[in-house]
């Protein structure tokens, strides 16, 4: 029995590992992207930032000026043609030939060396934080200079728009669902059942109506507006969550308060709030990612200028008009990360214990 005990929990471990890596392993290879350069990340794949032998410049040679590179071109004695060089030709003697610069038919002659400390570069960060311009050198020996795209504003946007979105909803959930759970007043389990109900209405049904009705107050392409709509798509959860876990509390509590003279403003306040922190935490995570992840809500009523933009509308923008710069959108998307990861590991101790509220009473 014990050597069967043994192996089962090795298999299980065996599994968590290879789970654990499977969704670690791409966040690596963003990290690691995010800090390479761009000929570096076009050249080879992330995993090269592991030891590993290498192509490296030895000398350079030039070839005759009228080397014509619509014909067989001849290089120490082996022949090739202009595409080959471009990427690479092995000579098959621990040799390599490639393009250094085509205009002046200059070609690079390569040995393999052991790399261990592969070049790392912060400038990526800089590019997407800043906007500023940067240089890279083309294959055919020209030079080509960019604008990076300046994600700081839209990162305080996304900020000016998670934060009241998620503290919001929280607060008012936390006072409906102490009074779905502690006071008695007529139509409690009607209003409860129905709160219950909107947890499966679609949030796209709810767009075009909430549009029309904002347009008419004047509220949308406003923070208020997002604020609202976030708070509104969020509670049913909220209070389905938090009154899971507030009507645990033992009644006895709330007894000696109501004899000692409290109200259930006092009570709410000074007891229920500070008992209830591990179900706000582990709601104010799921929350704080759905917001800091939305597009649709914000694209609906904010709209996509350029001062209201957000991460996601940003991200999205640099997919379409500049997907081939990994060494940019690789920063973005990491950039991106920090705040969610930030988040959920200074409350993730309490994000088990609120998930589980409610599920065992005795």
């Amino acid at each position: 029995m014990k050597k069967q005990q043994k192996l089962g929990k090795l298999v299980v471990n065996i599994v968590l590992f290879i789970i654990c890596a499977l969704w670690t392993i791409p966040t690596l290879g963003l990290l690691v992207s995010s800090v390479r350069t761009r000929d570096d990340i076009l050249s080879s794949g992330w995993w090269k930032f592991l030891p590993h032998r290498e192509w490296v410049a030895e000398r350079e040679i030039a070839l005759p000026e009228d080397t014509n590179l619509k014909e067989a071109i001849t290089v120490e004695g082996f022949t090739t043609d202009d595409d080959t060089l471009q990427l690479g030709f092995e000579a098959g003697n621990g040799t390599r030939y490639q393009w250094v610069n085509r205009r002046e038919r200059t070609v690079a002659v390569q040995g393999q060396e052991w790399v261990i400390f592969p070049k790392l570069t912060f400038a990526n960060y800089s590019n997407v934080l800043t906007g500023k311009e940067y240089t890279y050198n083309n294959p055919d020996g020209t030079t080509k200079t960019e604008k990076g795209t300046d994600m700081s504003s839209a990162f305080l946007n996304s900020v000016a728009v998670a934060i009241p979105s998620t503290v919001i909803p929280i607060l008012i959930a936390a006072f409906a669902a102490y009074g779905f759970a502690w006071m008695k007043f007529p139509g409690r389990k009607a209003l409860f059942v129905i709160v219950v109900a909107l947890l499966v209405v679609p949030l796209q049904l709810a767009l075009i109506p909430v549009l029309k009705d904002y347009v008419n107050l004047k509220l949308n392409g406003t923070y208020l507006a997002v604020w609202l709509a976030h708070t509104g798509f969020g509670l049913p959860l909220a209070i389905y969550l938090l009154f899971n876990y507030i009507s645990t509390i033992p009644r006895d509590i709330f007894e000696s308060a109501f004899i000692d003279g409290a109200s259930h403003f006092t009570i709410f306040t000074k007891l229920v709030l500070p008992l209830s922190v591990p179900a706000l935490a582990s709601f104010a995570i799921f929350q704080f990612m759905w917001v800091w992840n939305d597009y649709l809500v914000a694209l609906v009523f904010i709209g996509s200028k350029p001062d209201v933009q957000v991460m996601t509308m940003r991200l999205a923008e640099m997919v379409g008009s500049r997907g081939q710069d990994w060494h940019v959108l690789t920063a973005g998307a990491f950039i991106s990360m920090l705040l969610p990861l930030a988040v959920f590991f200074a409350l993730q101790r309490y994000f088990v214990r609120g998930l589980m509220a409610g599920s065992v009473k005795g």
